[in-house]
């Protein structure tokens, strides 16, 4: 590929002798690559000059990693992500509302990277079946746990009418779709996912959807909540995204992912994700987690798997704590994919889906009392706790998957943790569409990092270890790590909103 350039220079930034790789064109090889007011002016075979020049040999450049799932929206959580190569996170399975409040908040108190969100559709159910108003943190969602009317009851026709006009004003004032936590409302009408996809399709903009069930034992399995998801893309044409498929398929993936490709070879505009681990994490009053039989249908077996603040809860605990913390977050181990081959073919189905973007589902940051890490916090304290993938998912997904199994070429993972989410936003975002790529004209989201090193390094007991080997990591044209530093005051971060 020759050399490119809308610009002669000189440049604000040079990133010089990287390996750069993008997924869109193919592009892989030894460049120069000038930045300039915030995009890629140039990737070049020659030298170029710049304010400020960082030596990249022996490393790769790429698109900065977009996660479409990230729940973390606080600074703290931003950071830690940062280490991960993350340079845009979207909340979009749970989202927010007000949508407006959100980024007015967010944009108040500065980010080191991207951040939006979708519209929430189970804040507006909680609202309308509640009667209280929603604010847009998930402090506020954990909260709500202690109710039961949302979670579990149809919604009275004046009520639906109050939850879908909820929904629109927030598509109206920019949110990125439709957030359909639909697991943790499993009681809701077949009609009100009708009206939810129809609305989604009259905005042409995705829906993306945490199923109704997660269980391999029918019924109300995973494999009929998808059903339902396929039919509603078939009878609306909505654009239908199904959140981590492998902690919503669970030990049923097969049969999952085969209906999955059937509805898409025919035609019909659903699109997945995945995270690179087999342990999923909710909060312990979601009702996925009650009846007498719900650790059968989760994978998880019994009670040993089931894991608050790296302890391993019994039967009565998780009792207790629903009825007295409903809102505390845990984790769910459904596969054991380092201990157990099958599991791990189980974990590629999912992982390796072809077109299926890498999601951390990456979870705030909290201490034992509920409370959340917020603020300009840095370093994360000892006993802030979530779950590894909210700090780990990426670089565990390049250091296992193409290092070190060579699972998957480097140039497809890099297709699946930048291009593909940004291809998946931005039909309905056109924002999206100078992001994910590492060409002339792109947004100057850049991560560098050292192949040979990456890894992440959280795990269930310390899950706020940083990842190791993102060298660099560069924001709308400004670094935010240099030379595997964090730059403490450097809040380049912008929004990423649908236009209104």
């Amino acid at each position: 590929m020759a050399s490119q350039s809308d610009d002669n220079g000189p440049y604000d930034l040079v990133i010089a002798g990287a390996r750069a790789i993008d997924p869109e064109t193919g592009l892989d090889a030894i460049r120069d690559i000038g930045v300039k007011g915030g995009r890629i002016a140039a990737i070049s075979e020659r030298p170029l000059s710049g304010a400020t020049r960082l030596d990249t040999e022996g490393l790769v450049a790429a698109p900065g990693f977009i996660d479409m799932h990230a729940h973390g929206q606080q600074l703290p959580a931003a950071w830690i992500q940062a280490f991960d190569g993350v340079t845009t996170a979207l909340e979009l399975e749970l989202g927010m509302l007000p949508i407006g409040a959100f980024y007015a908040d967010v944009a108040k108190e500065g980010r080191p990277i991207n951040y939006g969100a979708a519209v929430s559709w189970v804040y507006a159910r909680i609202e309308a079946k509640e009667r209280i108003t929603a604010e847009p943190t998930i402090l506020w969602f954990q909260k709500a746990f202690s109710r039961q009317g949302w979670q579990n009851t149809l919604a009275t026709p004046e009520e639906l009418e109050a939850i879908i006009d909820k929904v629109e004003a927030g598509l109206k004032e920019g949110g990125l779709g439709v957030g359909i936590n639909a697991g943790y409302a499993p009681g809701y009408g077949r009609r009100e996912y009708h009206e939810l996809a129809r609305l989604a399709a009259r905005y042409d903009t995705p829906t993306y959807t945490h199923v109704r069930y997660m269980s391999a034992k029918e019924p109300q399995s995973a494999f009929e909540s998808l059903e339902e998801l396929v039919a509603l893309s078939a009878a609306t044409g909505a654009h239908m995204h199904i959140c981590h498929l492998n902690s919503s398929s669970g030990r049923d993936v097969v049969a999952c992912a085969e209906l999955i490709r059937g509805a898409q070879s025919r035609g019909l505009p659903i699109t997945t994700e995945a995270y690179p681990y087999g342990a999923a994490s909710t909060a312990i009053g979601a009702a996925l987690l009650r009846g007498p039989d719900w650790l059968e249908r989760c994978g998880a077996n019994s009670a040993d798997n089931i894991e608050l603040n790296g302890r391993k809860l019994t039967q009565e605990k998780i009792d207790e704590l629903q009825a007295s913390q409903p809102g505390a977050v845990i984790v769910l181990h459904f596969l054991r994919p380092d201990d157990d081959a099958r599991d791990r073919d189980l974990m590629d189905l999912s992982v390796l889906y072809p077109g299926a973007p890498i999601a951390s589902d990456a979870m705030p940051w909290g201490y034992a009392n509920g409370r959340l890490v917020e603020g300009d916090v840095w370093p994360l304290p000892e006993d802030a706790f979530s779950h590894p993938r909210s700090a780990g998912c990426f670089s565990r997904f390049i250091a296992r998957w193409v290092r070190e199994r060579k699972a998957i070429s480097l140039i497809e993972a890099l297709r699946k943790t930048s291009l593909l989410p940004a291809q998946i936003l931005e039909r309905a975002t056109p924002q999206m569409r100078k992001k994910g790529r590492l060409q002339v004209g792109a947004d100057a989201d850049i991560v560098v990092f050292d192949l040979a090193t990456i890894q992440d390094r959280a795990t269930f007991v310390a899950p706020s270890r940083l990842s190791q080997g993102m060298r660099h990591v560069v924001v709308n044209g400004e670094p935010i790590i240099r030379d595997g530093e964090r730059i403490a005051d450097a809040r380049p971060g912008r929004p990423i909103r649908r236009p209104v």
